[in-house]
């Protein structure tokens, strides 16, 4: 790792940085430039073991030391600023340490990632990146094999996915899905019972699912709003509900991730 201190934010150097708080802007820029944003020493850390390459880091300087042991054996720029001039690029206060520009790995097959899975938890068009990252890290500490997001799932590597998950995206292997029809027979082809989480008056309770559960589990949860698409309905195999009281009808997605995992696994 090289220093460069830098104190112009208008520098073209730093524009992997620039304006992170734009939604629009980074889904756009990233996946298209092959890069993705990982936030805090511990995020960067995760990401390196991981295996996944740096292209340069943003850092201020009382964080040099403590990022740049991480770094010390790679070729890559480390564009040292002070904290006005990182604010100001970035579009927030960055308090986490450091920012690393991080090329995006190969997303693997589904048959590559489900190939001696257990138990895989679908994300459906979840677009909230604090509900992506928390459903990662409920995968991750609740014994999921795999994670697979469809193509309107938020990006797990979005910045603010990778915070929430706490670097967990980079632990538990995931890919995107295609269309159901196709996926679904090829999760079917693995052997795979596909348990979608709704509300339906022939659902089965989470609790007895969980029971007699098959050997090979897919979890399918929907979008914060609307829930399952009508398509992940009639591909699954089972219907399963969280049994709910006070009158409360469900619970939010990455919570309900994290239930129906406990449950598998115990």
């Amino acid at each position: 790792m090289h220093v460069v201190h830098v104190t112009d934010p208008d520098d073209p150097r730093l524009d992997d940085y620039r304006s992170l708080t734009d939604v629009a802007l980074r889904r756009a820029h990233e996946p298209g430039a092959g890069l993705y944003m990982a936030e805090s020493a511990k995020v960067i850390e995760r990401a390196l073991a991981a295996g996944h390459e740096p292209r340069s880091v943003l850092i201020q300087e009382k964080w040099l030391a403590q990022v740049g042991s991480l770094m010390e054996d790679r070729d890559v720029p480390a564009f040292v600023v002070p904290d006005d001039v990182a604010e100001r690029v970035t579009g927030f206060a960055v308090h986490r340490g450091a920012l690393a520009a991080m090329h995006r790995p190969r997303l693997p097959t589904v048959g590559e990632v489900v190939r001696d899975a257990r138990l895989v938890l679908v994300l459906e068009d979840i677009a909230d990146p604090t509900n992506v990252g928390a459903a990662f890290r409920a995968a991750a500490g609740l014994g999921a094999d795999a994670v697979l997001v469809s193509p309107r799932c938020g990006d797990p590597l979005y910045r603010r996915s990778v915070r929430v998950s706490m670097g967990t995206v980079f632990q538990v292997p995931w890919t995107r899905i295609g269309e159901w029809q196709e996926d679904a027979s090829e999760l079917h082809a693995h052997g795979f019972h596909l348990a979608a989480l709704a509300l339906s008056d022939d659902a089965v309770p989470l609790d007895v699912y969980a029971a007699a559960r098959p050997e090979r589990v897919a979890l399918v949860l929907g979008t914060e709003g609307d829930g399952l698409s009508a398509r992940a309905l009639d591909a699954a195999d089972t219907i399963v509900t969280i049994p709910m009281a006070g009158g409360v009808d469900s619970l939010n997605v990455a919570s309900a991730a994290a239930v129906a995992l406990w449950a598998m696994t115990h």
